[in-house]
């Protein structure tokens, strides 16, 4: 008789997705978290802005070899997102870094003013 595999532990945020969500909440928009948007891909955007469209990716590690930043993952991001925009989807990419310096709030509150 086999073995049922070890529970996982639930996945711990980043803090960089849990100071992205203080960010939203301060500029006082309205957010959903893994939003499942393609009808035949399980894809999902990390974070997208209720009533707008607007999906947003942070794009974690860019310094070091992983997942998402070889040449394989990358062309995946690159499907992804084009898959994402022909929806009629608005996709922002922010990098961990745009998150922890307050980048990515200042350019919301920039643009968002003018949408």
């Amino acid at each position: 008789m086999k073995k049922a595999p070890p529970a996982r532990k639930p996945k711990r945020e980043p803090v960089t997705h849990t100071l992205f969500r203080k960010h939203l909440a301060e500029l006082g928009l309205t957010y959903c978290t893994e939003t499942l948007f393609h009808p035949i891909r399980e894809w999902r955007w990390d974070f997208s802005l209720v009533n707008c469209n607007i999906a947003i990716e942070i794009c974690g590690q860019i310094w070091h070899k992983g997942g998402h930043s070889s040449g394989r993952g990358i062309q995946r991001d690159y499907d992804k997102g084009n898959a994402g925009t022909m929806l009629g989807w608005r996709v922002l990419h922010f990098s961990t870094d745009d998150i922890l310096r307050g980048r990515a709030k200042a350019f919301l509150q920039q643009h968002l003013r003018q949408t």
